[in-house]
């Protein structure tokens, strides 16, 4: 019995000990959380509110970053970069960290902060898209401006360089005609202290203000509650086209590698057509001889040849309306000629390997390219050289040929659709 009671006691004693201690941890660790800064529910909160962003510093690798880079290697300026798609890559070098609770922090807290580096933000937006779009993602990658007792998204401005003629008192005879630069980034340094800077208007799509911010080397990006404007560099003509223009090179090569297969095997199949012509042309020639011999050199005479003329010449004339009834075309030489040609190219495409499917990719990507070139040039008002990226006339006249057979083709389809249209309205009255 005096056994058991000892026992007993320092069971006791020993769970009194464990459940003091585990007490004492508990509330060590609840005064840790309680004077500890809540980062990670702070950036919980921040990556639910801003589905865009970034926590990962490293994200950008060199490799993006060096890709045509418009401002010379300055840190503090931001890039307007091309994709090999239509998408521009805006990369802010923005000064707000992901932990940052308000824009307008206190001083103690900026110079707590001011050795830490913030990773600059990468947007990828659409030249049609406006700037009230691009204002969005910036709002939702900044942390709100902190006004009274409440939080509010800050606001962003856009600001571009005004035309210097509009910036003088002119009274000339353009007064009223603003002027465009495609130079961009590559033209020359202006005063910008003395340049007039206006602001723009967020319904303006993204495109048009680069367009007309391209006349000076650079625009300006205002955020609310930060006293300094974030200066970004604004692409050339080159600079917007450079992608495209590097594709059109790419297609013109190919495009001029196929062309001269594609040119023998046409011009074999026109002379194997044209073979064909006087083929026919000789078939006739001899049926004529035969029948003029027959009729006055041999003993049958016209009694024979008479019947025998008539059911020939019958016989071609129901052999040219099967035919025509089988092609749903005009009888002509040249329907004829077409589908003979036509024939013979197919075979001589399969025999050298020549893929039609694959040409006609190119011809269709060449032309649309060029065509959005040619759009940029005239937004930016500059001169494309054009030989220079198709590498010579003798891809230009392809692209040119195949653009004038393609709309032909078109034209002819939809006066045979309106036809058919009219044929079958007839016989439906």
């Amino acid at each position: 019995m005096y056994l058991y009671e000892i026992v007993l006691n320092v069971y006791i004693e020993l769970t009194e000990t464990r459940c003091h201690r585990y007490l004492l941890e508990k509330r060590k660790e609840k005064n840790n959380k309680r004077h500890a800064p809540p980062i990670d529910k702070l950036l919980e909160r921040k990556t639910q509110d801003r589905p865009w962003h970034r926590q990962d510093k490293d994200m950008l690798s060199e490799e993006e970053m060096d890709t045509a880079d418009p401002t010379g290697g300055d840190e503090e300026k931001g890039r307007l970069l091309t994709t090999p798609t239509r998408l521009l890559k805006l990369i802010l070098p923005l000064p707000f960290r992901a932990d940052q609770e308000h824009i307008n922090e206190s001083d103690s807290t900026q110079e707590h902060r001011s050795d830490e580096k913030a990773s600059p933000l990468a947007i990828l937006v659409h030249p049609h898209q406006p700037l009230s779009y691009l204002e969005r993602l910036l709002q939702a990658e900044l942390p709100p401006l902190k006004v009274g007792s409440r939080e509010k998204l800050p606001d962003i401005t856009f600001r571009a360089e005004a035309d210097r003629q509009e910036s003088k008192q002119n009274t000339g005879e353009n007064e009223n005609v603003a002027s465009y630069s495609g130079l961009g980034r590559e033209g020359p340094e202006r005063d910008h202290e003395g340049a007039r800077w206006v602001r723009w208007s967020g319904s303006t799509e993204l495109g048009d203000f680069i367009r007309d911010a391209a006349r000076g080397r650079e625009f300006a990006i205002g955020i609310e509650g930060y006293d300094k404007e974030i200066r970004v560099a604004v692409p050339s003509f080159g600079d917007r086209t450079y992608y495209m223009r590097m594709r059109l090179r790419r297609a013109s090569r190919e495009i001029d590698e196929m062309a001269k297969v594609k040119r023998e095997c046409d011009l074999e199949a026109h002379r194997g057509a044209h073979r064909l012509a006087q083929g026919g042309f000789a078939v006739l020639a001899g049926w004529w001889g035969i029948v003029y011999y027959v009729t006055f050199h041999t003993d049958f005479g016209w009694d024979l040849v008479e019947p025998v003329t008539y059911l020939a010449g019958l016989t071609t004339i129901m052999g040219g309306y099967l035919w025509f009834l089988f092609i749903s075309r005009d009888l002509s030489y040249k329907a004829a000629m077409n589908i003979t040609v036509s024939r013979r190219q197919n075979a001589l495409y399969q025999n050298r390997g020549f893929d039609l499917s694959r040409w006609e990719g190119l011809v269709q990507e060449a032309n649309s390219i060029r065509r959005d070139i040619r759009m940029i040039a005239s937004e930016y008002d500059v001169e494309w050289n054009e030989m220079e990226d198709l590498g010579g006339k003798g891809v230009k006249k392809v692209l040119e040929k195949e653009k004038g057979a393609k709309k032909e083709g078109h034209e002819a389809k939809d006066e045979e659709t309106e036809k058919d249209k009219g044929d079958d309205a007839k016989q439906k009255d």
